[in-house]
């Protein structure tokens, strides 16, 4: 199989910012400025590149990619796919894309947004989260319904560039932003901040939920994917690489692998999760099995949604997103207009969801579990699986 793991950290040191006529520039420590914009010659060089928006790969949010790799789903892609963590800067994902530092990354609309703005080209091709996987988290007993209730209140970010995340989900709740302080509290420290006492809430998310519970972090939770409306994190790339055949036909097979990669783990959670700890053994150490697969049964649920009424993994709800863009209008956060249909694709959709599902359910029926996943109580998990939530 043609995968590699990226090491902790980038190879190289980047410098990334946005100049005052927008445009994305990266220094690479001991190399040139490089413009946005450039498109390389296919095929991709040698290795296809995931960042993350979070600074991290140790999570289980990701398991979709950990799947196909392991049971070889990505097929033959002609190079080498990579996952690297990132700067946890929320907005360097977009960045890093526009600059040919990565190929594909995972962003928030927000930060699609931010890079919109920006004049950056890029486009979402896969729209992984179906529902709004973001929450909003509050201390034991201090928790709301109605979010209108934060309205002056105190919220705390690990970044600043949450704030992009943030605002549209209070707004999209009728509350508005300008009403809400913001501390970035930092990352990874801020979730500790508002366990301490500082603040009145912070922005969570579903999977980031069971690895606060195993870190005895316990919290209360507004939960987005029941009381929010907007889209969530998806799949980014540059327009210019589905413009180029070569670089198509590498995407239309990555996607498909994602997609068997959510199939497996729909049929059987406990055995993607031990691909991810195999993959990741500080990720297992950092869950333990049991909240591991809660995290990764979490994040699942917000990219399946109800897939009865979608058209395959990875659909983009082109009405929300247009939503979502006319709402970042409204408050200020986005200056111009954005065609949701031109930057917001379902081209790739049916043939990422052109596989053999009963193979894929033979493969994660016969897949062998570990005595420590094997132990892993489904039946309890389900039954305390929104015990913390609130609304």
């Amino acid at each position: 199989m043609n995968h590699s793991i990226a090491s902790p950290g980038l190879t190289r040191r980047h410098f990334l910012q946005v100049s005052s006529t927008g445009v994305v520039t990266a220094t690479v420590l001991g190399g040139a400025l490089l413009p946005a914009g450039i498109a390389h010659a296919a095929p991709y060089r040698g290795t296809h590149t995931w960042i993350s928006p979070r600074g991290t790969i140790e999570v289980m949010d990701d398991y979709p990619y950990w799947v196909a790799r392991e049971m070889d789903y990505f097929g033959d892609l002609g190079v080498q796919t990579k996952m690297e963590p990132g700067p946890s800067d929320g907005t360097a994902v977009v960045k890093f894309l526009a600059v040919n530092q990565a190929d594909i990354g995972f962003p928030s609309p927000g930060v699609l947004s931010f890079a919109v703005n920006n004049k950056m080209d890029l486009v979402s091709i896969y729209g992984s989260g179906a529902r709004d996987l973001f929450n909003i988290a509050f201390r034991k007993g201090e928790g709301v319904r109605d979010l209108k209730q934060l309205a002056g209140k105190t919220v705390l970010l690990g970044s600043a560039a949450w704030q992009s995340i943030a605002d549209p989900m209070f707004a999209d709740a009728g509350v508005d932003p300008r009403s809400i302080k913001y501390i970035e509290a930092g990352w990874p420290t801020w979730t500790k901040a508002l366990q301490s006492g500082q603040g009145d809430a912070c922005l969570a998310w579903e999977g980031l939920r069971a690895d606060l519970e195993a870190k005895g972090l316990k919290f209360d939770y507004w939960l987005g994917m029941r009381g929010s409306k907007l889209p969530s994190n998806s799949l980014v790339v540059r327009r210019a690489d589905i413009q180029d055949p070569d670089r198509k036909a590498v995407l239309q097979k990555y996607l498909r692998g994602w997609a068997m990669g959510s199939e497996f783990a729909d049929r059987n959670p406990r055995a993607a999760a031990q691909m991810v700890f195999k993959a990741l053994p500080q990720t297992l150490r950092n869950y333990g099995p049991r909240y591991g697969t809660e995290s990764l049964l979490q994040i699942h649920r917000t990219f399946k949604s109800d897939l009865t009424l979608r058209k395959g993994w990875g659909e983009h709800d082109i009405a929300a997103w247009d939503n979502f863009f006319k709402l970042l209008k409204r408050i200020g956060q986005s200056s111009i207009e954005i065609d949701a249909k031109k930057y917001v694709l379902n081209d790739f959709i049916a043939d990422a969801n052109r596989f053999d599902k009963a193979k894929v359910h033979a493969d994660a029926d016969q897949y062998p579990l570990s005595p420590e996943l094997q132990a892993v109580d489904m039946a309890s998990m389900e039954k305390s699986f929104y015990a913390s939530a609130i609304n």
